[in-house]
């Protein structure tokens, strides 16, 4: 029997980033930056307004009060308005001392403005204003390269995309970039007893939970997820699927038939394929699982356990690591905090738990408590309902069977539910 760690090992050993591909900024959203972009223009590209106002020579614009970063009553001259600059013109316009232009916010200043006084700061009588308060240099005024200048990293390599950073690709002209893709994952459920959403289960059948809860799992965790459904146990079909799937992807999942008869009939198929390893590992739910690389191109392939809460522990715990890494992340692993028990647990001895939970904080004093959910043992194990109330995992040591109510234990976070 493998520890998680030595099981975890042999499993991110085989992890293989796809190759980075280059793609529309609109599809990069939630992906990792593959290249360094460097601006080749300032940001912005030209002194523009920042409100809405009137562009004038901050001279012409005195200030009243005391102390130079003081604003005050400006000194009462009028100023004539002699012309107005909206967003997005290429009109070149010149102020001469003495004069004012209205711009919307964005516009270019015309040439000599070195400020913009905003609307709500002047009197408008006719074609002229009277600033009420005055500015200094620079007040209300975007400079060129105030925001990036030339040669500046825009965005760097291994920064996750978000809408700030399309944003930034948008302003400095890319309309694609250099990305590490999701990698390619598929989802096929085998058992003589599952029926499709679209049938209807007889005696001794049940619905196909597995592949739907796995390529829930998959998009969770940032995989591109084909899910094949259900798939003969048929030796030459099976080996049929199988071989489908292993040229289109980077990671496939069989889930079914873990431990048993039938997993002799599936390791033989899988075998002929490649390497694969079926046995137990320390943890719980999930002991029996298996692990290999298939094909010609050694494709990581798992067999997961039937039990849907099983193979959904494992996919998180064995199966999640290997997706992030894939894609390139930093830290693949899950977050963990310690947290206060709120009631008792208990685990199975020899094996870490991996025990359903849900996770709260103490509202005066800011610390984490944690409740298990169902039991450790027997049939309680199964139950996909606690599950899908959990929101995190609490992990407890192979050598731990008991904890009490008050002690602290780690607590992994599961997926935010909104």
């Amino acid at each position: 029997m493998r520890t998680v760690e030595e099981q975890l090992a042999l499993v991110t050993a085989a992890a293989v980033a796809p190759r980075p591909v280059r793609v529309a900024i609109s599809e990069a959203q939630g992906l990792l930056c593959a290249e360094e972009v460097v601006a080749e223009r300032p940001l912005p590209s030209f002194d523009q307004a920042a409100i809405d106002g009137y562009a004038v020579r901050a001279v012409d614009v005195r200030v009243g009060g005391e102390g130079d970063d003081d604003e005050g009553a400006a000194t009462p001259t009028a100023l004539p308005v002699v012309g107005q600059i909206t967003a997005g013109s290429r009109q070149a316009t010149r102020l001469q001392p003495g004069q004012c232009v209205r711009v919307d916010t964005g516009a270019p200043l015309p040439t000599l403005a070195d400020a913009v006084l905003p609307v709500g700061w002047a009197t408008v009588g006719g074609q002229r204003i009277t600033p009420t308060r005055g500015v200094r240099t620079g007040d209300y005024v975007r400079r060129v390269g105030d925001d990036v200048q030339p040669g500046d990293v825009a965005v760097r390599a291994g920064s996750i995309i978000g809408p700030a950073q399309v944003g930034l690709l948008a302003s400095v002209g890319r309309a694609k970039v250099l990305v590490h893709p999701k990698p390619r994952m598929s989802i096929i459920s085998v058992g003589d007893e599952l029926v499709d959403l679209d049938g209807h289960p007889d005696t001794g059948q049940v619905y196909d939970v597995n592949s739907y809860a796995l390529t829930a799992a998959g998009r969770d965790a940032g995989a591109d997820v084909h899910r094949v459904g259900i798939a003969s146990t048929e030796p030459s079909r099976l080996r049929e699927v199988l071989e489908g799937q292993l040229v289109r992807s980077e990671i496939v999942v069989v889930s079914g038939a873990a431990g048993g008869e039938a997993t002799t009939r599936i390791r033989e198929v899988m075998e002929e394929l490649g390497q694969i390893e079926v046995g137990r590992v320390a943890m719980h739910p999930g002991s029996v699982q298996g692990f290999g690389r298939l094909g010609r191109d050694e494709v990581p392939t798992f067999l997961l356990p039937s039990n849907p809460v099983s193979a959904l522990v494992v996919f998180e715990i064995m199966v999640r690591p290997l997706i992030r890494i894939a894609l390139g992340k930093r830290q693949p692993m899950r977050r963990t905090v310690r947290a206060r028990t709120v009631a008792p647990i208990s685990s199975v001895d020899g094996r870490r738990g991996y025990l359903r939970g849900q996770l709260m904080r103490d509202s005066d004093t800011g610390e984490y408590l944690v409740r298990a959910l169902g039991g450790a043992q027997g049939s309680s194990t199964h139950l996909l309902a606690s599950l899908a109330e959990a929101n995190c995992l609490v992990v407890v040591d192979p050598d731990v069977t008991s904890i009490r109510a008050g002690d602290e234990v780690e607590v992994m976070f599961l997926a935010q539910r909104g």
